[in-house]
């Protein structure tokens, strides 16, 4: 109960940040709405005694006053949900809006390498779309409430024995919590099928995906695998609400034994004297309305039961993104490098793995040095770029910046000094020149900042090629959007890696993997003579991940990785000569370009 109850507070305060006026309008007009059902069995039972006594004028006013009630229950929900659909919609985008800053606006990026993460986003997603329905019972609880008050009263000027009526209420109410508690537990516990299920679809209906699936014949496997998943969540929730309707059920005969016995009390009474005709038709009228008020409480408590739990959620996500830093933040990230970046004694293992992916690294990479890293698949490169970004804390050493401890220095003032191409690449679906422009936010309306950075990207001929050059729509999610090859749009994310013109550490991280051998060579060559510029303004570390060998030999430093260890440090001929690791790869490379 403490968990619908806070869930329904929270909701009030969410919808009164959105719009105040349309929630008060909502509150008045479902209570007045809803209140005014028990006083229109009132004027019908008082109507019908003026009809019986033969008092017209009484009748007629008492009819219509019954109208006006009538009038007042048939519409005024209606017009409260003009309100609260409006207010549903902006608390659905709120809800969205603080699901993207918590998955967005954490120091790393831990998070997203949980399952649980993973499962609390799948139901938060398919929960938040029910704003709508936990709208409206809200405010028609608030309602429900006044009407109970006037329903208690009436019935206790018939005879207070009536009063324990709404006792009644309890068995279904109390079933019907059970019932909600059990299908949020389903839920959770189905999470894990949903999610792999719809990730089977989003792979067997995406575009990108498409030429794999048809040459691999994947179609019948994924939707077996599909079906599989889909009939394993299906199941348990199938279960679950089986459960929860014979739980509801149980609770419903309850009351209607009790709605029985209530009615023949007022017929018995009526027959010796003690009550009127009109006190008849009030206590049917009321009975049907305590039912329809335990429906309707029994639902609308399990609307907001689910919002409730639907909240948690958020705030269980919000742990699970929250981290607290063991050291102060209060170091400055130094305008220009003049030792370097140095990492001591670094491991690092994914949350949820037992598994290492970093032992040990300790390594110093020099102020103005260019940087190769390469190693074979899995030997934790990219691991360690996404580290020197600050993505990730590592679980044991530490990694400096000129001495100050990184994890000392603020993720967004570090970031600032940042530029990165990855080899996963965002495509984003903007105007070409926006593409471009996002590497500096603000420089992004910057037409020749934007062609300065294709240039040095050799991404000029993508612009060329576009019908409206930067002011091209891109994407297909546009009817007019143009789509580009996977190297044009590596381009293009080169280009947004050297929006920054002076950071002090350039990070590709295998950002030419769609490009031929000779034009990434082409351009590794000119990222060296930039990166020669640079250093003389900042110090700046231009570091770069790559598995041709014939580029990364013109690097300062390459540093060779090997299950997740530094096995060996040096330039290309110091690394030949000492005919180890890189010897061993670099020589297998060069055979099959022969």
């Amino acid at each position: 109960m403490r968990v619908t109850w806070q869930g329904s507070w929270r909701l009030l305060a969410i919808a009164w940040r959105m719009d105040r006026r349309k929630t008060i309008s909502a509150i008045l007009l479902m209570m007045a709405g809803t209140a005014a059902a028990p006083l229109l069995a009132a004027a019908l039972g008082w109507m019908t005694d003026a009809v019986v006594a033969g008092r017209v004028e009484a009748a007629t006013g008492w009819g219509v006053v019954v109208a006006g009630l009538a009038i007042v229950t048939l519409t005024f929900a209606h017009f409260a949900h003009i309100a609260y659909s409006e207010l549903s919609e902006l608390a659905e985008l709120d809800l969205v809006e603080q699901l993207m800053m918590l998955s967005n606006g954490s120091v790393g990026i831990e998070h997203h390498e949980r399952a649980d993460y993973a499962d609390e986003l799948t139901v938060l997603r398919r929960e938040s779309r029910r704003l709508a329905n936990a709208l409206e019972a809200l405010f028609g609880t608030l309602g429900l409430i006044l009407a109970v008050v006037f329903t208690a009263v009436l019935l206790a000027r018939l005879n207070p024995i009536l009063l324990l009526l709404p006792l009644a209420a309890l068995p279904p109410l109390l079933s019907g919590r059970w019932a909600e508690r059990f299908i949020d537990r389903a839920k959770t516990e189905t999470a894990e099928p949903t999610r792999m299920a719809l990730n089977l679809f989003r792979l067997a209906t995406s575009a990108r995906f498409a030429g794999e699936v048809r040459v691999f014949r994947l179609r019948d496997e994924l939707r077996r695998r599909h079906a599989r998943l889909w009939a394993q969540a299906s199941r348990g929730l199938v279960r679950s609400h089986a459960m929860a309707a014979a739980a509801r059920a149980g609770g419903q005969v309850v009351f209607g034994i009790a709605y029985v016995g209530a009615v023949l009390l007022v017929v018995r009474d009526a027959i010796a004297g003690r009550h009127s005709v009109g006190d008849v038709v009030l206590v049917i009228a009321l009975a049907t309305q305590v039912n329809q008020q335990v429906t309707s409480a029994v639902t609308l408590l399990g609307s907001l039961q689910r919002m409730g739990s639907t909240l948690r959620r958020l705030d269980s996500v919000r742990d699970l993104v929250t981290v607290v830093e063991a050291l102060p933040v209060d170091q400055a990230p130094p305008q220009r490098l003049t030792h370097g970046i140095a990492l001591q004694e670094v491991g690092f293992t994914y949350p949820g793995s037992d598994a290492r992916a970093l032992h040990q690294v300790s390594l110093t990479l020099p102020a103005g040095a260019t940087v190769a890293i390469v190693g074979e698949n899995g030997a934790g490169k990219s691991t360690l770029v996404k580290l020197l970004c600050g993505m990730y804390r590592p679980t044991g050493g530490q990694i400096t910046v000129d001495g100050a401890d990184l994890r000392r220095i603020p993720a967004d003032r570090w970031r600032e000094h940042i530029a990165a191409g990855f080899q996963d690449f965002v495509r984003f679906e903007l105007r070409a020149g926006d593409v471009v422009g996002l590497g500096d936010l603000p420089r992004m309306g910057d037409d020749g900042a934007v062609r300065a950075a294709l240039d040095r990207a050799h991404g000029t001929d993508v612009i060329q090629r576009l019908a409206h050059g930067l002011d091209t729509q891109l994407g297909k999610s546009y009817t007019e959007g143009a789509e580009l090859s996977g190297g044009q749009w590596q381009k293009l994310a080169l280009g947004r890696a050297l929006m920054r013109r002076s950071p002090l550490l350039l990070v590709l991280d295998e950002p030419t993997s769609a490009l031929d051998a000779e034009a990434e060579h082409r351009l590794f060559e000119l990222y060296a003579e930039q990166a020669r510029q640079v250093r003389e303004a900042t110090g700046a570390i231009t570091l770069f991940v790559s598995h041709r060998f014939s580029t990364v030999r013109m690097a300062d430093l390459i540093v060779v990785l090997r299950d997740g260890r530094v096995v060996e440090t040096g330039d290309h001929g110091t690394l030949m000569r000492l005919g180890g690791v890189y010897a061993e790869l670099f020589d297998l490379q060069a055979k099959a370009y022969q």
